[in-house]
């Protein structure tokens, strides 16, 4: 009997091909969308290739007809709410960046999809991820890069757990963007030229002040923007306006170019900098999560990303109590900003990851 894999269908290119390649490897493929976002108008992204609304269905059921397989939409709105868009809205107003589609895949796009699907009698769920699951030889399972280093999406995924990744297929991961796309067009779908999806779906507009005003009808104070001695330098429009690093849209006359390098929830300021002040060794994170190795302890040297973007960079890692570690770049590394996920890579496989705290 074959086995049976739920793919989560967006109704793009990634995840319908991958929907194609696995019925093609003999498995029995049923399609969901998981429908995780309010409305059409909300999640206004839908003309761009975005992934939570009306748009994204239809594109998906199309392509599940044309696949011959089975299609359902399953509603995920309580989990996306709770797991993403609280997290998301609390990060910000504690003056941190936070990465919601690492906590979407974790709770959302897995542990919840992954638990309904298994409910219905499936062995796997699949994605259009481009990232590869491999299990080691000492038996548990790791992410793996992706075949193209320019679509990557391991940094995303390396909050999984063992069991999620046990019941997980990434076939997308074995080709490049170009190479699927050709699948597409080969087979004839229609999604075949989609654009990609946005990063962040829920605010299309990038506005996030506004869009947490609207949620929680919280209005963000203004406050002072100081130099790193405590000196006033002028009003900021709210601390969820500013990330670590950022230069443009401060609105100061400094004669010199100014950096936010540090955001203080607890007085409400933003501390302004020279370019130099933006780059630290050290790092604490914790929330750690590890693939390749059940407990880590003691000290080790390895490479780490600290966003989507970043270059691996090579450091040393070591554990300063149960659930909080320390990273040292053998580089100064620029922009190591509270809230965003730093993750460990051992050559090709995630080693693991976690939650930024501080730069120290």
């Amino acid at each position: 009997m074959s086995k049976k894999v739920v793919v989560g269908m967006s109704g793009g290119v990634d995840s319908s091909v991958a929907a194609y390649l696995l019925k093609e490897q003999g498995y029995e493929v049923i399609g969901v969308t998981m429908q995780i976002w309010q409305d059409e108008d909300t999640c206004s992204i839908e003309d761009q290739g975005g992934c939570c609304g009306l748009s994204a269905v239809e594109d998906a059921r199309r392509v599940a007809n044309q696949l011959d397989i089975p299609y359902y939409v399953m509603n995920f709105k309580s989990e996306f709410q709770d797991n993403v868009i609280d997290y998301f809205v609390d990060e910000y107003i504690k003056g941190r960046t936070p990465n919601p589609c690492i906590a979407c895949n974790r709770y959302v796009k897995w542990e919840s999809m992954l638990h309904r699907s298994l409910a219905i009698g499936a062995d796997y769920i699949a994605t259009g991820h481009y990232a590869r699951v491999l299990q080691l030889d000492n038996g548990r399972y790791t992410i793996q890069k992706s075949a193209t280093a320019r679509k990557d999406q391991t940094y995303a995924l390396y909050n999984l757990s063992q069991e999620q990744l046990k019941k997980t297929l990434m076939p997308v991961g074995e080709y490049t963007k170009d190479e699927i796309r050709v699948i597409a067009e080969k087979i004839d779908l229609q999604v075949a030229n989609k654009p990609d999806s946005q990063e962040i779906c829920f605010v299309p507009d990038d506005d996030y002040a506004s869009f947490i005003k609207e949620e929680t009808g919280y209005v963000v104070p203004e406050g002072n923007f100081v130099d790193q001695a405590g000196n006033v330098l002028g009003q900021h429009k709210g601390i969820i306006h500013y990330t670590i690093g950022q230069r443009k849209g401060l609105g100061l006359s400094l004669g010199k170019p100014g950096f936010v390098v540090e955001i203080r929830p607890e007085t409400n300021e933003v501390v302004i900098g020279d370019n130099e002040d933006v780059f630290g060794h050290r790092l604490l994170a914790n929330r750690l999560n590890f693939m390749t190795i059940e407990k880590f302890d003691g000290e080790l040297k390895t490479k780490a990303k600290i966003r989507y973007s970043h270059k691996e960079a090579d450091c040393v890692i070591r554990m300063i109590d149960q659930d909080t570690l320390e990273c040292v770049f053998d580089e100064a590394q620029r922009a190591i900003t509270p809230g965003q996920a730093v993750v460990f890579y051992d050559g090709d496989y995630v080693l693991g990851g976690g939650t930024i705290i501080k730069k120290i």
